[in-house]
């Protein structure tokens, strides 16, 4: 079944949102995982135990690595979509 330009140029504003949304997740993702490296410094140099702390630290830099591979694809599906939107007509030779 062929897509209309319509649900595709309606996509594409999807996309660009969830593209818009992925950036806003990842920066504050960027923040909570220094405000976490701060803590577990702080905890570290009051001598405690930081085991758990640091475990988190990683699971959140995991998720940050996930986060931006999901945000590449998000892109590739913007090009697509706007490819099919506005293709580039073939150049005159």
């Amino acid at each position: 079944m062929a897509v209309s330009l319509a649900q595709r140029t309606q996509q594409l504003r999807d996309e660009r949102r969830l593209l818009e949304k992925a950036d806003l997740d990842i920066e504050e993702g960027w923040q909570r995982l220094r405000r976490q490296e701060d803590r577990v410094r702080d905890l570290q140099d009051s001598g405690y135990d930081c085991q758990q702390a640091e475990r988190l630290v990683e699971l959140l830099k995991q998720t940050l690595v996930e986060w931006e591979r999901h945000r590449t694809l998000i892109v590739q599906r913007v090009d697509y979509l706007q490819q099919e939107v506005d293709p580039v007509p073939p150049a005159v030779a």
